[in-house]
């Protein structure tokens, strides 16, 4: 495998015969999303392990992203569909979180513990490229799924971030305005 050609020096790259300029915005979405994955596998190793099989699960749901938006660049090969059972596992998970927790009615002040931290990097991350996809999605139309998903995506890692806090018992601060 060659990971250099030099073709792209000049901001284009080609793709299937094709050039395009590497600051299009099909280009940023997939960089959001290579970002976001990339990071996700970076928190794999300094959030408690019993988190890194959601994750991993996560990583592969955003490769299916990535395959679709790709798409757009690519055509000769139908990417795989986002199911509706990815979003529906978020959601549940999700709601098994807030029968145990109590509802927050505040914004907290992130980082009271190494993993609340990391969920809350993450689920900013996440609003970063959902609000990349949905730009991109006014040009390109995308599978209700894929937009779903990340923004079920955010909510999950949200909760996340307060479950840990919550399991480990630690009362979070709000801002004090």
């Amino acid at each position: 495998m060659i990971y250099f050609t030099g073709k792209g020096d000049g901001g284009k790259t080609e793709i299937g015969g094709k050039k395009f300029l590497k600051d299009s915005l099909i280009f940023e979405v997939l960089g959001e999303l290579d970002e976001l994955n990339s990071l996700i596998g970076l928190a794999k190793n300094y959030l408690s392990k019993k988190f890194c099989g959601k994750l991993t699960e996560i990583q592969n749901n955003i490769f299916i992203i990535q395959a679709n938006v790709a798409y757009y660049l690519y055509k000769k090969f139908k990417p795989p569909k986002l199911s509706q059972s990815s979003i529906d596992k978020l959601e549940k998970e999700i709601k098994e979180i807030e029968k145990k927790i109590k509802e927050q009615k505040s914004f907290v002040i992130y980082g009271s513990n190494r993993d609340s931290a990391w969920f809350d990097y993450l689920r900013a991350v996440v609003r970063r490229v959902e609000r990349r996809i949905v730009k991109l999605n006014k040009k390109f139309k995308l599978d209700k799924e894929i937009l779903n998903y990340i923004n079920r995506l955010s909510s999950y890692f949200y909760a996340l971030g307060r479950f840990v806090c919550y399991n480990k018992k630690i009362k979070e601060k709000s801002p004090w305005y």
